[in-house]
């Protein structure tokens, strides 16, 4: 594995766990495709909650922390998570870390995406620079799966709200090649896990997403780009949504829509909606005693994903 241009950032135990991020890694070898120069008041901020770092804004260093499997329950499946906050900031603790944690402990080896939130003072097309880093790290993941000992056919990409939108759009618009990829590796995640998705940038839209991805005066056909349920077909990974039906953020439609899309299309997808929970709760949906990463950890059964303890 090469790493002469990868710089360790992290190394460490996280707290109260003993599943540690064992390398923090850059996403790209050198200049970022399509950037600009980052101006020296753009500086990465920190949300810190409690001590700890809750979320990070102004992202435009963008790298993958790995969490290695359980070396005793790893059967080579590897999960992209990329954190939501509305293509404006990134819950990088409980839609990040967390979540990295308990797939480490489920056998899964587990990525935390840390993407570029979408601006023209460091991008020279703000909308694809959160898909572009999104190609880059499944390329990353497949193009050094040996030496992770991740199985480069059990790949995926999940995502949560806006970060969901990202995951979505990488399931769809992975054959629109924004990176280099000298070695033709495919970007096709092998499934998607979207929680409380945006998904629609057309119908139901959440319009801090959208605003913030194409800004304010974006054209119909960058929208219609960005609803991803309009580009679900037969090749479209297999999917496992959750949602609650009083998200007043983002719209439950949502998850409805590219479930509609996924069945119309005949592709596998599984849909958890619950009755209460509303937005950003991470793992914790406190309105139901279900916790639906145990749902996710039986759908991932089902489909030879995850092996059986």
């Amino acid at each position: 594995m090469d790493k002469k241009w990868w710089l360790l950032l992290v190394m460490g135990i996280l707290a109260g766990s003993g599943i540690q991020a064992q390398e923090v890694m850059k996403l790209y070898p050198g200049k970022i495709p399509g950037a600009k120069a980052v101006p020296a008041a753009y500086k990465q901020k920190e949300t810190i909650i409690n001590g700890k770092v809750f979320g990070l804004s102004k992202v435009s260093d963008p790298s993958l922390s790995l969490y290695a499997a359980d070396p005793q329950k790893a059967n080579g499946t590897a999960v992209i998570i990329c954190p939501g906050g509305g293509y404006a900031f990134l819950a990088t603790d409980h839609e990040g870390e967390e979540v990295a944690r308990r797939f480490a402990a489920q056998g899964v080896t587990a990525f935390v995406l840390k993407y570029r939130l979408p601006s023209d003072t460091i991008m020279v097309d703000q909308s694809s620079g959160p898909l572009q880093d999104a190609q880059q790290a499944i390329y990353l993941v497949r193009k050094n799966a040996a030496a992770w000992h991740i199985n480069p056919s059990k790949v995926g990409i999940m995502g949560f709200s806006a970060g969901g939108h990202l995951a979505a759009s990488l399931a769809v618009h992975y054959g629109d090649l924004k990176i280099k990829n000298p070695e033709g590796l495919s970007l096709r995640p092998d499934f998607a896990v979207l929680i409380y998705p945006v998904i629609s940038f057309t119908a139901s839209a959440h319009t801090g997403s959208v605003k913030n991805l194409i800004g304010p005066n974006a054209t119909q056909a960058q929208k219609e780009y960005f609803s991803n349920e309009l580009h679900v077909n037969s090749q479209t990974p297999i999917t496992f949504l959750v949602h609650a039906n009083d998200d007043d953020t983002v719209p439950v439609e949502n998850t409805i829509l590219f479930n509609q899309a996924m069945v119309k299309n005949k592709v596998s997808v599984e849909t958890h909606l619950y009755q209460a929970g509303g937005h950003g709760y991470g793992m914790h949906n406190k309105k139901t005693s279900d916790d639906w990463f145990l749902r996710l950890q039986e759908w991932l059964l089902a489909n030879q994903l995850l092996t059986a303890n």
